[in-house]
């Protein structure tokens, strides 16, 4: 059964601008400093000013605030801002977001950005630490006593359904990591530039849990992302090709938790993906064959395979030899195993430059982007397209 009908965001909204910090192990500097930094460097990348701007949105679990970010960035009056739960879930969201304002007229130019010191402050890969009492957090009631207490560990437990289910080793998660490091090797702003792994390399890396080696997990980052998001008139005035945003969604499954779904009827898919991808194909028109990249969120490279599978790539069990094959080009920016760890941020701004043609792993005549957000939890998705 479909959540919605087809929507009409698709084609109201583009994404002129993209800026980013160094992506680094630590950048020696406050989380609020590289929010501004990316944000300026989105901006002029748009060929637009801190004038310009009148909505801001990020991500919960943040410790930059909209508007301590437009005031540190030296951004005027403000007629939007909004904040998206969910962690990497959020990442497209906040472009949807973003599109919605613009399209209704609420805001002009909605500038959208995450930065954190993951790696030389707080550490999302250490697990719960020191947590509020919530409704939310009762779930991890469930897990954390018997020793569940990292996202790994929450993904392993998918993860080895997955592959007893579907007669599958641990080197089917190999050919994501492989895949994005091939890629990643390519781009000079990737913390693995110059460094692709073989199969051999996954095998050999040490188990972090089991089925997950320590190359089946993303890294941990310090740096900021911004993306700069207006009407599709203006953005053809602006200083580059417009990323038309030609779908956007969200999508929560049944029996959803964040991370720890493991009272669903099948631990071998992703059902807040399937909301995700169906109401893409609907409002986009397109089909999984008419995509020319794919940026899929790779916080664990077994919910790459799986998202495959709910977009309708291949058949469920049959994505580990799609990517062996690489009948899709995946993560050309390297992924958040290659690349960065920017909460899937750093993926839009791929799909962006794959539209732009300016990719360090450019993809000839790519017209159409997929790119999502964070699995596992509540997510969120788009299709960019080439204007015109």
């Amino acid at each position: 059964m479909s959540v919605r009908n087809r929507d009409s965001l698709g084609g109201k909204a583009a994404i002129a601008g993209i800026g980013a910090t160094e992506f680094s192990k630590d950048s020696g500097r406050s989380e609020l400093k590289l929010a501004v930094e990316a944000v300026r460097a989105a901006l002029d990348d748009a060929g637009l000013t801190p004038a310009d701007v009148d909505g801001m949105v990020t991500f919960t679990m943040d410790t930059n605030p909209e508007i301590t970010v437009a005031q540190a960035a030296g951004i005027g009056d403000l007629s939007f801002f909004s904040r998206i739960h969910y962690g990497g879930g959020a990442a497209c969201a906040t472009v949807q977001q973003a599109a919605l304002a613009v399209a209704s007229g609420v805001a002009e130019v909605v500038v959208c950005y995450r930065a954190f010191n993951e790696r030389s402050g707080r550490r999302f890969g250490s697990g719960v630490q020191q947590r509020e009492p919530s409704a939310e957090g009762a779930a991890l009631g469930w897990s954390l006593p018997f020793g569940l207490l990292t996202p790994a560990s929450w993904v392993a437990m998918a993860a080895q359904r997955y592959l007893h289910t579907y007669g599958l080793t641990p080197e089917a998660f190999g050919h994501v990591a492989v895949t994005d490091r091939k890629y990643a090797a390519n781009n000079p702003a990737a913390y693995f530039y110059g460094k692709p792994i073989t199969l051999a390399d996954h095998a050999a890396s040490r188990w972090i849990v089991e089925p997950l080696r320590l190359l089946d997990c993303c890294q941990e980052t310090d740096g900021g992302q911004a993306i700069v998001v207006t009407s599709v008139e203006r953005a053809r005035e602006l200083r580059h090709t417009p990323a038309v945003i030609t779908a956007a969604a969200q999508g929560a499954g049944r029996k959803q938790e964040a991370m720890t779904s493991f009272y669903r009827d099948d631990l071998t898919g992703l059902p807040e993906m399937s909301v995700v991808a169906r109401q893409l194909w609907r409002t986009s028109g397109l089909r999984p064959e008419e995509i020319d990249v794919g940026i899929l969120y790779d916080h664990f490279t077994p919910f790459v395979l799986m998202q495959l599978e709910e977009f309708g790539f291949c058949k469920p069990g049959e994505a580990a030899d799609f990517m062996a094959e690489e009948r899709l080009p995946v993560n050309t920016h390297g992924g958040q195993l290659g690349e960065a760890y920017l909460h899937g941020m750093n993926g839009i701004a791929e799909g962006v430059r794959q539209l732009r043609g300016s990719s360090v792993n450019q993809i000839p005549g790519a017209s159409n982007v997929l790119v999502t957000a964070g699995t596992g939890v509540p997510t969120s998705g788009l299709v960019l397209g080439a204007d015109g």
